[in-house]
C-alpha cells in the first residue's frame, strides 16, 4: 500500500488539498479521516465538499449529534461523524449502509467505531496537528486503482 504525506503550513492550504480530494472522488468512493479532536477533519471535509461541487456558500458543519449529513455536488456526499457512537449496532436506526455502501461518496470521521464494516477500499487519511495553523496529512490508499488516483495530490498544492 502506497502512502503519501503532505504537510500544509495554513488553513488554505488544507482547504486546497480538500478540494483536491473532492475532485477526484467518484460515487462509490470511502475516506476515512483519522485525528484527535481538533485536527480539522471537519474542516477538510468542507474542503471536499468544494472539490465535489458543493456551493460554497453551504457550510459543512460536524454531523456530531446528526451522525450523517448529506450534501449535494457531483456526487453527492455523505459525511459521517460516528464521535458519539459507542457501538456499531447504534448506527442500525440511521442509513449508514447507504452512505457507504451507495451510490455517494462517503467522508466519515471516527471510522474506527465502524469496526469491521469499515471497507477496505478506503482513503485513510491521518492528519497530525503541527501547531496551530499547520498540519500533516499521511494518506494510506486501499488499492492500486485510489493509489493511481489520489497519488499525485502532492503535486497539486
Amino acid at each position: 500500500m502506497k502512502e503519501l504525506t503532505i504537510t500544509t503550513d495554513c488553513p488554505e492550504a488544507s482547504r486546497t488539498l480538500g478540494r483536491a480530494i473532492g475532485e477526484r472522488l467518484r460515487a462509490g468512493d470511502v475516506v476515512a479521516l483519522w485525528g484527535e479532536l481538533g485536527a480539522g477533519k471537519t474542516f477538510l471535509t468542507g474542503g471536499i465538499a468544494q472539490g465535489l461541487g458543493v456551493p460554497e456558500e453551504i457550510p459543512v458543519t460536524s454531523p456530531t449529534f446528526t451522525i450523517i449529513n448529506e450534501y449535494e455536488g457531483r456526487v453527492r456526499l455523505y459525511h459521517l461523524d460516528l464521535y458519539r457512537i459507542g457501538d456499531v449496532d447504534e448506527l442500525e436506526t440511521l442509513p449508514w449502509r447507504e452512505a457507504l455502501f451507495g451510490s455517494g461518496a462517503a467522508v466519515v470521521e471516527w471510522p474506527e467505531r465502524l469496526g469491521g464494516y469499515l471497507p477496505d477500499e478506503r482513503v485513510d487519511i491521518h492528519i497530525e496537528i503541527r501547531d496551530v495553523t499547520a498540519r500533516s496529512f499521511r494518506l494510506v490508499f486501499g488499492t492500486k486503482s485510489l493509489e493511481e488516483r489520489f497519488g499525485d495530490l502532492d503535486k497539486t498544492l
